[in-house]
């Protein structure tokens, strides 16, 4: 299936102008770079089926870039930043044909310091973990899928990941130093966003620049243990996990609770989560185990496993379990599965939860990672449903809603859409300036709301959750 609808673009032109910049127009090389892991979603598989580039090119340095993208704006060809394909709202499917922009040769650590590291964008973050580990550093927070992710991708299409229950999110002032990014211009330059106008880059999938460097702080590089508890009750599990969660004297990277059967859908959790019991997965430092062992006793939970991160019986790290990765996890064996993305806040941020547990049980069973946005520890989880429909979709979210969450869009790659972002007037001014002619992966965040494609065959009643959290 292709698309039929795209204009057609002069490429014989354009790849004349970027000899010796590596690129390639094999079909079979296209349909790879132009799909990420949006087939988690129902929704997405259906509406961005058959969306593929024209061209795959792929530039090393500030130099080529820049010659890629000025060729591409002489030739009003639009450009879609692509590097490890890792999203899963298929953020980096070309809408409109044109270019995929393979930014992984773009690599490498610029400098690392004490506090910071200053690294090329197209860097898988494993490999830069490695490195700091080296140094007895390692980031804020990771991606689950750290072993494809590259920074740039993290940053542009992401929200957080395991240490999010410590140093909050990208949205959080201070977990960006400084972002570099290349504009598309006929004469491209490189702006560097530094402390919180690094913002204007992030969560926009590339629409507001091409990210080339960032300047990243760093956090202790722990001895930690991966641990998996087990709990009699999935409400009990909850409640020990906004306790551990907010426990500041605990050095802890990650909480994430799940009700049964959900273990039994991963087949690695097999022989190691006991039949019936709900879990509350965590990383700990050394230093906290034996405070934290003594918690999760006395509330009830017990102790399953323990191991070094990434030597678990599970067979690879624990932090591949959790976050959007486990519907990843489910999907091998249970590909009938979905989510979608509630938030929770409040004072009695137990109490919220388990009144949408009430609410939305039948569906399926409910995970629940807790994190921190604004300084708060809140919630974000809803059930691993079994699609049907759209309008059972809809229903699902209309019923946390009246229990008192806040849902956002999972089954659309449209930055509005999606409603993580909040998008301001300076944001709108940013993105006039640095693609003046709408060519940077167009579809998918425009100046004018009414020219956004929202790629979704269902309109769901979400939130924005970028005004309602805070």
């Amino acid at each position: 299936m292709t698309d039929q609808t795209r204009p057609a673009y002069p490429l014989e032109a354009y790849t004349a102008e970027i000899e010796g910049i590596e690129h390639t127009a094999d079909p079979r090389r296209i349909r790879v770079k132009s799909r990420d892991r949006y087939a988690v979603s129902p929704i997405l598989k259906q509406a961005l089926a058959g969306k593929t580039a024209d061209i795959v090119v792929s530039p090393k340095t500030d130099d080529e870039l820049r010659r890629v993208l000025a060729a591409a704006v002489r030739h009003r060809i639009p450009v879609t930043v692509r590097a490890g394909g890792s999203a899963n709202y298929g953020q980096s499917v070309p809408l409109k044909g044109g270019i995929v922009l393979d930014c992984l040769g773009m690599t490498g650590v610029v400098s690392i310091s004490e506090d910071r590291v200053r690294v090329r964008g197209g860097m898988i973050v494993a490999e830069l973990q490695a490195e700091l580990r080296r140094h007895g550093k390692e980031l804020r927070f990771p991606p689950t899928t750290a072993r494809i992710a590259t920074v740039a991708g993290h940053f542009a299409g992401g929200q957080g990941g395991p240490g999010s229950t410590v140093y909050g999110t990208w949205r959080d002032p201070g977990n960006v130093i400084s972002c570099t990014v290349m504009t598309m211009e006929e004469e491209p330059r490189l702006l560097e966003l530094r402390g919180l106008d690094a913002q204007f880059a992030h969560h926009t999938y590339g629409a507001t620049g091409i990210i080339t460097e960032m300047e990243l702080p760093l956090a202790p590089a722990w001895a930690w243990n991966e641990c998996i508890v087990a709990f009699d009750e999935y409400m009990d599990a909850v409640r020990f996990g906004v306790t551990l969660a907010d426990a500041a004297g605990i050095t802890r990277k990650f909480v994430s609770v799940h009700e049964w059967p959900t273990p039994s859908f991963v087949k690695p959790f097999a022989g190691v989560v006991p039949e019936g019991k709900a879990i509350l997965m965590t990383m700990i430092a050394d230093q906290s185990w034996e405070s934290f062992a003594q918690m999760a006793e006395r509330a009830g939970g017990t102790i399953v496993t323990q191991s070094r991160e990434g030597e678990g019986p599970y067979g690879q790290p624990l932090w591949e379990f959790i976050f959007g990765h486990m519907l990843f996890q489910i999907q091998k064996s249970h590909p009938e599965r979905s989510v979608i993305e509630g938030f929770f806040r409040a004072d009695d941020l137990v109490g919220l939860i388990g009144r949408v547990h009430e609410k939305v049980k039948h569906y399926g069973p409910l995970r629940m990672e807790l994190l921190r946005i604004g300084g708060q520890i809140v919630g974000s989880g809803s059930p691993y449903f079994v699609y049907e429909s759209p309008e059972q979709m809809a229903q699902m979210v209309r019923d946390m809603q009246e229990a008192g969450a806040v849902v956002s869009n999972s089954h659309t790659s449209n930055v509005r859409a999606v409603g993580k972002k909040e998008i301001t007037d300076a944001d709108l001014a940013f993105k006039r300036m640095v693609d003046p002619h709408g060519l940077l992966n167009p579809g998918r965040f425009e100046v004018d709301e009414a020219d956004d494609a929202a790629v979704s065959a269902v309109e769901l009643p979400t939130d924005k959750w970028d005004r309602r959290l805070g």
